[in-house]
């Protein structure tokens, strides 16, 4: 670890290291954007490139570490806009609404995800076990009573499933930029509510 640059106080471990990297990426993002490079935030922190290679190994992996430090952020912003709604098909339809909103307004969580920068692995990680816990993280924010709803276990997994399918989908190919909101509401609604209601139908 350099014994100068970092504003004069170098960071006590490889922890604290990460976090303020972090922190001065957020900081750079808010002004540069899509642009942000490794080298815009060493010049934030007062580093060399090569000390923040040591803990990330590309702009798109720092991003994408910038993005998780910010998900539960997202995630609460998004608790708040689904709040009361107990019907399992809405839910995961507004959740859908909401996320893909979220995902196009957030500097951080959304960055990665935008036409400039989005990218087949990315795309790909949608499904792995980290997509799932975020989804999960949303399916488990909705006020709905799952279980009430005939829901079980494996139900739940192919709702999380569906929901990740869908914002795989929709950020591949978000379609007419022109359309409206509700008309998004309603492609997703005959899509992925229409599957969450024929589930609790038994379908």
């Amino acid at each position: 670890m350099r014994t100068h640059g970092w504003g004069g106080r170098v960071p006590v471990n490889d922890a604290e290291a990460r976090s303020r990297i972090l922190a001065a990426t957020r900081t750079v993002i808010d002004t540069r954007g899509a642009a942000t490079s490794i080298a815009d935030v060493a010049r934030e922190l007062g580093v060399t490139r090569q000390t923040v290679y040591r803990y990330f190994g590309s702009t798109d992996e720092l991003l994408a570490a910038t993005a998780v430090d910010a998900v539960d952020a997202l995630l609460e912003r998004m608790a708040v806009q689904l709040r009361g709604i107990e019907a399992p098909d809405v839910a995961v339809v507004e959740g859908l609404v909401a996320v893909l909103e979220e995902l196009r307004r957030d500097d951080y969580v959304g960055l990665l995800l935008r036409a400039d920068r989005v990218s087949a692995p990315i795309v790909g990680e949608f499904t792995s076990e980290i997509g799932r816990v975020f989804a999960r993280s949303i399916i488990e924010r909705m006020d709905v009573d799952w279980a009430g709803r005939g829901y079980s276990d494996a139900g739940l997994e192919v709702v999380i499933e569906i929901v990740l399918r869908t914002l795989q989908s929709m950020v591949i190919d978000p379609g007419d930029p022109e359309r409206s909101v509700d008309d998004v509401r309603g492609f997703i609604d005959a899509w992925a509510g229409a599957a969450v209601r024929a589930m609790a139908a038994g379908g």
